[in-house]
């Protein structure tokens, strides 16, 4: 009761003064920097797999390994998401997977024949399979950031946090999508002529791109951004007939990474390119000042921030779901304590060690946090981290 007299008061206060009020103990926000923690254990990063996609491979077998050894989880999760819709509305799921396999056929290439293949290997129904390769466009809530150290060293770290409001384990308190998602979790080398072209951190099953890097050149994230049109009326304007030659986010992103090569060209493609629904872009490059945040709408760019040497916090930008120049939805305020362990960490602090801590302290890390990725253009490394936040959490 205490808890919920908390919480009301402070949605009042939010509400009318427009500033950030902390959520209640034991949910409020804990920047794990202020206590001299360190969370940072590089051998955990070999939780997550790697594996290779070979872009000179036909596009229908270029899967085969993951949708064999990852079918059972694959099915487990879309089960999941099945029971969920159809708990809300009966018998919708079979609707939705009938839509799905009758759009296949209109999927752009090579992603029609990769889905196929997914489908063919992992024996789960095509329309199953489409429909888990477009249910990230919907809704995401992330953190994303790109930081330069004091020698010009650029670093892109993100959590991605998914299944919000799909499921709530009361035994384990847990979204049950986000459970199921973090024993998906694949890393990836896309190969192209005997070579790595680039890489991605990505769940098994899923052609599309959220957070990946091509060495030497940039990285690149996905936040969801809550603006019209939204991922849902995309997808159904879609699956309706409409806007067949525009782009999907996730798949932008992956042709962003085979086809550029370096920043500033990525950055073009990105802000130019049309798109089904609004989004995010989070931008890192190789060269010093070269990060950005790309606030997307459909046709162009709402708004761009980017590293700037004459601010003071210019050394880093930091992205939730929320344009830069709004306040963030005062249940949902990441950019706060996000930004302020940032300053805690300070530019000294710039690298894996520092931004997996400030990934690691709440309100950045919560329930639906599935992951953490670090990526270093320079170097060409990248750690993937499987994450919870165990215990009295914030829901996201």
């Amino acid at each position: 009761m205490r808890a919920i007299s908390l919480i009301t008061l402070a949605v009042s206060v939010s509400c009318a003064l427009g500033i950030h009020v902390d959520l209640p103990p034991p949910f409020n926000d804990d920047c794990i920097l202020n206590d001299g923690k360190n969370l940072y254990d590089q051998s955990k990063q070999f939780d997550v797999p790697w594996f290779t996609v070979d872009l000179d491979a036909p596009p229908h077998e270029r899967w085969k390994d993951i949708a064999i050894r990852y079918k059972v989880e694959m099915g487990e999760v879309i089960d999941m998401i099945e029971g969920l819709l159809d708990g809300i509305i009966p018998g919708i799921f079979n609707f939705i997977e009938k839509s799905m396999a009758d759009a296949a056929p209109r999927m752009p290439m090579p992603y029609r024949d990769e889905i196929q293949g997914i489908a063919d290997y992992s024996g789960i129904p095509l329309g199953r399979c489409v429909m888990f390769n477009i249910f990230y466009e919907v809704s995401s809530f992330c953190t994303s950031i790109v930081a330069q150290d004091p020698d010009g060293h650029i670093i892109h770290a993100r959590n991605l946090d998914f299944g919000e409001f799909f499921g709530w384990n009361t035994t384990t308190h847990e979204w049950t999508i986000a459970t199921q998602l973090r024993k998906m979790l694949v890393n990836l080398n896309w190969k192209k002529n005997g070579a790595v072209l680039f890489k991605s951190i990505s769940f098994a099953g899923y052609s599309g791109i959220l957070s990946g890097m091509r060495p030497g050149a940039f990285s690149i994230t996905v936040d969801s951004r809550f603006a019209k049109p939204s991922g849902v009326h995309g997808t159904i304007s879609w699956l309706l007939g409409h806007n067949q030659d525009i782009k999907w986010m996730a798949w932008l992103t992956r042709e962003t990474l085979e086809n550029c090569d370096n920043y500033v060209d990525a950055k073009n493609k990105l802000m130019g390119t049309p798109l089904l629904a609004a989004v995010y872009f989070i931008l890192g490059g190789y060269n010093p000042w070269e990060g950005a945040i790309i606030a997307r709408s459909d046709n162009d760019t709402a708004l761009l921030t980017e590293l700037d040497k004459n601010a003071e916090d210019g050394w880093f930008v930091l992205e939730t779901n929320y344009d830069k120049n709004k306040d963030p939805l005062f249940l949902d305020d990441r950019n706060t304590p996000g930004m302020a362990c940032m300053r805690k960490m300070s530019q000294n602090g710039v690298g894996f060690q520092g931004l997996f801590n400030v990934l690691s302290s709440r309100t950045n890390l919560n329930k639906a946090t599935v992951y953490t990725a670090l990526m270093d253009t320079k170097s060409g490394q990248v750690e993937t981290y499987i994450q919870w936040c165990r215990g009295e959490c914030w829901a996201w």
